[in-house]
């Protein structure tokens, strides 16, 4: 009974020890293994079963997969002294695990790292830089514009986007040939640097907004001045046409006139030239419509003895008597 119970116990002491000595390595995981805190051999890359002491020996893994480093939102200043926040984010990995480990340790101090040379290069990037520069890529870029406003030509400047030299994707290039030799050093290869977000500050966004509300009415003033030209256009053109109908009207009227009084003297000349007393007829008529058009009942004549009237109205008053 006794033997029995010292073989189990013998059995599951080995068990233990074996499984103290035993470990595996995941696909995704490099490891190093220290002794007392000390490294001991060659970090472990390669998936499977491995050995190590019991106890005395520690395991200390670490990820060969890309890793993200999300930076915060930082505020600094432009070369044209323009405030931005800018959001920056990182893709690496551990290249040298005995490094790593003999500098950082953990992935926490890691982060810190990256945050602290990440971030020191984007100041500095940016502080070399105009904003048009930091917030542009694409040198060949074309402003979208809305087809009412037509081609804007001339000095007008509503719609032109400033020429940029570098751009963006240069700036991050920049802060990373910066910021990947110096990762290096602790083991780590950087993969890639992108800003994620570029805000403005709040009084460079007040700036913008005037420069995007005084855009605004200068393409309205411009509309204004179309629109006064075209209806001072409009107006000339309708005085014009006006002037030129009523002209034409004008000239018809007297022709008409002028036919229907030749046409009426003819008709005269035609009843009242047959005989002598209707000629002198017509001649009384005429002075009638002629001195009917002169005197009102207001008014006062002086006539002289030797005058047309005053013998038309002596002979008139000698037959009335």
């Amino acid at each position: 009974m006794n033997l029995s119970i010292r073989n189990w116990l013998l059995i599951v002491i080995s068990v233990f020890l074996l499984w103290q000595s035993v470990f595996t390595v995941d696909q995704t995981e490099q490891v190093i293994i220290t002794q007392f805190g000390k490294p001991v051999g060659e970090p472990i890359t390669d998936p499977g079963l491995h050995f190590k002491i019991p106890f005395t020996q520690q395991i200390n893994s670490f990820d060969k997969r890309y890793l993200a480093w999300d930076g915060p939102m930082v505020e600094m200043s432009t070369k044209d002294k323009t405030y931005v926040q800018v959001d920056t984010f990182a893709r690496w990995r551990i290249t040298q695990p005995m490094q790593y480990y003999l500098r950082l340790r953990d992935e926490r101090s890691a982060q810190s790292r990256l945050e602290d040379i990440l971030g020191s290069e984007t100041r500095t990037a940016i502080a070399r830089h105009e904003l048009i520069e930091v917030v542009r890529s694409d040198k060949d870029r074309k402003p979208l514009q809305d087809e009412s406003l037509g081609p804007l030509t001339g000095e007008d400047t509503i719609g032109v986007l400033r020429p940029i030299r570098v751009g963006r994707a240069a700036i991050e290039k920049d802060v990373f040939d910066a910021a990947a030799p110096k990762l290096a050093e602790f083991g780590i290869e950087l993969l890639d640097v992108r800003f994620k977000r570029i805000n403005y500050n709040h009084q460079v966004l007040e700036r913008i907004h005037q420069r995007m509300i005084s855009e605004r009415l200068q393409i309205a003033q411009r509309f204004r001045s179309e629109g006064e030209g075209e209806a001072a256009r409009i107006n000339g053109t309708r005085d014009r046409d006006l002037n030129e109908i009523e002209s034409t009207a004008y000239k018809r009227v007297q022709e008409i006139q002028g036919e229907a009084d030749a046409k009426a003297t003819e008709i005269y000349a035609k009843a009242y030239g047959q005989k002598s007393e209707s000629a002198e007829f017509y001649k009384f008529l005429k002075s009638m419509e002629t001195y009917r058009k002169v005197i009102d009942g207001d008014a006062t004549i002086v006539l002289s003895t030797n005058s047309d009237l005053f013998g038309l109205l002596k002979r008139v008053e000698q037959k009335n008597r």
